[in-house]
């Protein structure tokens, strides 16, 4: 990369969404139990990320930065990814009480999402009902897709804009 600065907003975008999606985590109220219609829009959620980061790809390839614009793309979508998640924890353990080993309050969703994420797995905290169980399986896998496949499809992303943009310039036709 050359000696150029990133644009300011490219840092404070991605900083200033992760700061807004964890605020409206923490504000939002959450009194509804976890039921078909929070299953069915934690779907819903997955489905609007996934929806998201396509276009986000196409706007790495299109860009005059892509390798900036994907570090973008990343800061946004990782936290948006966790956050549905915490989320999920946390209204099915104000719906079925005893789905974890210990009390989930947001804090200890998010925490408990992290550690499933991170694969670190601490063991303070672990699925005990089959609906928790089956949420933090999907997790799982979701967070396998997230690192290994999205990771190369936004290299793949970078690397489209980088031929682009270094590519000379098509002769113009004349009329």
């Amino acid at each position: 990369m050359t000696g150029r600065r990133p644009p300011v907003g490219a840092i404070m975008r991605p900083l200033a969404t992760a700061t807004a999606l964890v605020l409206a985590y923490y504000l939002l109220p959450m009194d509804k139990r976890f039921t078909g219609v929070a299953a069915v829009t934690l779907v819903l959620g997955l489905a609007a990320l996934l929806l998201l980061f396509v276009r986000q790809l196409r706007s790495i390839s299109a860009s005059s930065r892509p390798r900036l614009r994907a570090v973008e793309t990343l800061a946004t979508t990782v936290p948006l990814f966790l956050l549905i998640f915490a989320t999920t924890y946390y209204l099915l353990e104000r719906n079925v009480p005893g789905s974890f080993s210990e009390h989930l309050d947001r804090t200890g969703a998010l925490y408990f999402t992290l550690t499933v994420f991170s694969t670190v797995g601490f063991g303070d905290i672990v699925a005990t009902s089959a609906s928790a169980r089956i949420v933090t399986t999907v997790q799982m896998v979701a967070d396998v897709l997230l690192v290994g496949v999205a990771a190369r499809v936004v290299v793949g992303a970078v690397e489209t804009g980088l031929r682009r943009r270094e590519a000379p310039p098509a002769p113009a036709e004349d009329a």
